[in-house]
């Protein structure tokens, strides 16, 4: 005795195209790349050191006082950091996470 499925015709293996469509249209990796591989990171670090080397160089002179001492470096190290993360958070702000269920 045979059933019929109404819902089927022809073969008994499922359409693949559906599958593929869905594979088709999502992303393997996400769409930003890791901090470390990128050139805000690289300009940020190159930044920082700038910021540290500057302030170390920058002495007081006769009569003048120190102009650029230790706390307004971290100030401004502190201020790169911000912009930074706002940078990377726009960034990845408009990429999907590919491991969403």
């Amino acid at each position: 005795m045979t059933t019929s499925n109404p819902g089927r015709t022809g073969s008994t293996t499922p359409s693949r195209t559906a599958e593929t469509r869905v594979s088709a249209d999502r992303r393997p990796t996400p769409e930003t790349k890791p901090f470390y591989k990128t050139t805000e990171f690289a300009a940020y670090l190159v930044a920082v050191i700038g910021v540290f080397v500057a302030s170390q160089v920058v002495d007081t002179t006769d009569g003048h006082a120190d102009y650029f001492r230790a706390d307004r470096a971290w100030f401004y190290v502190v201020l790169l950091t911000i912009g930074y993360m706002v940078s990377r958070g726009l960034a990845k702000a408009g990429s999907r996470n590919p491991y969403e269920s």
